[in-house]
């Protein structure tokens, strides 16, 4: 899997906590107070987990409920998992696993009761959906498990002011997002609707909404690393001029102070099916 820095994490966590769709969050803490017991708090697993920014964003509601829950955060990157421990080291309800998130088969599932993953399933491919998805179904023989999944890239990106280039660089990018990241080739912009047929031909009930970052003169960091991204992919890729990639970074950058951006991005839920 291709890794992420912590700076990066840490960069784009506020923008991601602002677009997170409050509702879904809200139905899976609601689910795991339904199927919760007194004796056993609920166990959340978190795919691609980096330093726990799902735990964060679920923190808030679940305090608000007065709900608690024991969260086992996966990933491949020791660094990010140790700073993850760093971070919740007066914690008990934090436990870390290095796992080979390619491979299903690696992951224990043992008595989870919702499976989580943010901004994970855009850079997987198909195989890994289905598998992960039958898996789910398979494992839910003595507590049935439910799936949140947030900020799914959408392949959508508005800037505002517009430039002539946006279009293309965009186009650029998305075919980009369909590279090999360690999964095979990457579901990018179709991973929302792959999660979608995926669980739903297994009899799961999947609620969707959009949750777009959106960023203004306040955001000037987290929009230049967005800008910078876009023109490393167009230069690499070689579809573009050199000269006309650069114009269209000078051009976004000098806006950075009173334009916009908005990146589109999906959150779902797959609630399983009631056993009879």
């Amino acid at each position: 899997m291709t890794g992420f820095s912590i700076d990066w994490l840490d960069l784009r966590e506020s923008a991601d906590l602002q677009a997170r769709d409050k509702s879904l969050v809200k139905l899976a803490v609601r689910w795991l107070e339904n199927i919760s017991s007194s004796d056993q708090l609920p166990l959340i697993l978190d795919l691609g987990s980096g330093t726990g920014s799902t735990v964060r964003s679920f923190d808030r509601v679940l305090d608000a409920e007065s709900l608690s829950a024991h969260w086992r955060l996966i990933d491949n990157d020791p660094s990010l998992l140790s700073e993850a421990k760093r971070r919740y080291e007066t914690s008990n309800r934090i436990e870390t696993c290095l796992v080979d998130l390619s491979n299903i088969q690696k992951i224990s599932f043992q008595n989870v009761n919702l499976v989580t993953t943010s901004a994970l399933l855009d850079l997987v491919s198909a195989n890994f959906l289905r598998d992960l998805a039958q898996t789910v179904k398979a494992e839910s023989h003595e507590t049935t498990i439910a799936v949140y999944s947030a900020l799914n890239y959408d392949g959508t990106a508005k800037w505002n002011p517009q430039h002539p280039l946006d279009e293309k660089m965009l186009s650029i990018f998305n075919e980009d997002q369909l590279r090999d990241k360690g999964f095979g080739p990457a579901l990018g912009p179709g991973a929302s609707e792959c999660f979608k047929d995926e669980f739903k031909a297994l009899g799961f009930t999947i609620m969707t909404a959009n949750s777009p970052w959106k960023l203004g003169p306040n955001d000037h960091e987290l929009t230049t690393s967005l800008i910078d991204g876009f023109a490393e992919v167009a230069l690499q890729r070689g579809e573009c001029s050199n000269s006309e990639i650069e114009n269209w970074r000078s051009y976004r950058k000098n806006e950075l102070s009173k334009g916009s951006c908005q990146i589109g991005h999906t959150d779902s839920v797959a609630l399983p099916p009631k056993k009879i």
